[in-house]
């Protein structure tokens, strides 16, 4: 994770822009009053709006947490 100020991302944007697409890496952009931003990937953002979608919805979550019990006690199968 990189913390970068506003006026240098600002001048890197593009450079910042490859950076989270091309590395995965997520950059804090700091501003003044601690009213900081999050850089990060279209495809790393539908991700994390999917965690959140399946944790909270029971009925999703409790079949996650059942399936990875049954992989835990070795009862489960995993198909690829």
């Amino acid at each position: 994770m990189l913390a970068v100020n506003y006026s240098n991302a600002r001048e890197n944007l593009k450079t910042y822009c490859d950076k989270v697409n091309d590395d995965k890496e997520t950059i804090i952009i700091t501003r003044k009053d601690n009213k900081n931003v999050v850089l990060i990937s279209q495809d790393e953002y539908n991700k994390m709006l999917e965690n959140i979608r399946v944790l909270n919805d029971p009925k999703y979550f409790i079949k996650l947490y059942k399936s990875i019990k049954e992989l835990e006690n070795n009862e489960g199968n995993i198909e690829v």
